[in-house]
């Protein structure tokens, strides 16, 4: 298997490969990406695959693979060989958000995905374009409460995090803001840029250089404290809303099965990569917090998350169905 090597490369005494797993070495992998190319977790797949590649001497392509709230790359990968050459780089959403949102759900993150490591923190900005008139969030509701046809806002998808901070953020002002669902970070961008949507909710990373470039304006982020990347823009708790905040997250899975040497290779692989200061750089460059952790803490952030966004969910009433 092509995860023979990793697992040589990161035990001391090496592991000895029969024949016909040396055949088998040669297979290149994949990373799935339930997002189109351009948005925040296809970047970090692409910088996960970069990594293994380097880790196992041999080519680990991205297949991105968009639709249906990620549910057609998650199907992939339930669908996959459990031999550690198909994995998947997925946000919170995926895990998270699908499940208590879609009432069909043909499988379960707990028992068809194995959870290899936290790759990466961000938290969630809202912005309008450039030439918005709001410089803040109180602004930008007092404009959406008097200019209500024009009251919208845009993001990458249907049932996502942002979405629900946008949802949140209508319950909690008292002002109606209708969700506009794109196919990927990249058409909210170009659509904000525009002007063809009054405001976007969606990663920091998706929108800082867009802001730094003075093409659109963040006037809000979901972190508990400031943005060390924008420590001007004020957070939505300092602004009045604290029910906008969010933390979102992306990380590694493999099908269930994949025996737990891979998965443990797979994931002190990529802790291990955390640790170099041009790989932090690569990330910190993006607007993500790199982090890495073993399988099993990775597990039990899955769980508490889980645990905190159901009753919301509830609460807010939304269903992806």
């Amino acid at each position: 298997m092509l995860l023979c090597l990793l697992l040589a490369a990161l035990t001391a005494s090496g592991m000895p490969h029969s024949a016909r797993a040396q055949s088998e070495s040669t297979r290149s992998g994949k990373i799935l990406v339930p997002v189109p190319p351009g948005g925040t977790s296809d970047l970090v797949g692409r910088l996960i695959a970069e990594t293994l590649s380097e880790a196992v001497g041999k080519p680990i392509v991205v297949e991105n693979k968009p639709g249906a709230t990620g549910r057609i790359a998650a199907e992939a990968l339930k669908n996959a060989a459990p031999d550690g050459t198909t994995l998947l780089v997925a946000p919170i959403a995926l895990p998270v958000f699908v499940p208590l949102l879609v009432k069909e759900f043909r499988f379960e993150p707990g028992r068809d995905f194995v959870p290899v490591a936290q790759i990466a923190e961000f938290s969630y900005a809202l912005a309008v374009n450039s030439d918005h008139p709001a410089r803040n969030l109180q602004e930008f509701l007092a404009w959406a409460k008097a200019n209500p046809t024009k009251a919208a806002f845009g993001t990458a998808a249907a049932g996502s995090v942002p979405h629900l901070l946008g949802v949140r953020l209508s319950q909690s002002s008292g002002v109606s803001l209708e969700h506009i669902p794109h196919r990927g970070a990249d058409q909210v961008q170009v659509e904000l840029m525009s002007g063809d949507i009054a405001a976007g909710i969606g990663a920091l990373s998706d929108f800082i250089e867009l802001h730094r470039a003075g093409k659109i304006r963040i006037i809000a982020t979901s972190g508990p404290t400031r943005s060390p990347w924008l420590p001007t823009v004020a957070t939505f708790r300092e602004q009045g809303f604290a029910a906008a905040e969010a933390a979102g997250w992306t990380g590694l899975f493999a099908p269930a099965g994949t025996p737990k040497p891979i998965v443990n290779a797979l994931s002190a692989a990529i802790v291990k990569s955390m640790q170099l200061q041009a790989v932090r750089e690569k990330y910190i460059g993006m607007g993500v917090e790199p982090t890495g952790t073993t399988p099993e803490a990775f597990a039990a952030i899955i769980a508490a998350d889980t645990a905190r966004w159901a009753p919301l969910i509830k609460a807010v009433g939304f269903s992806a169905e």
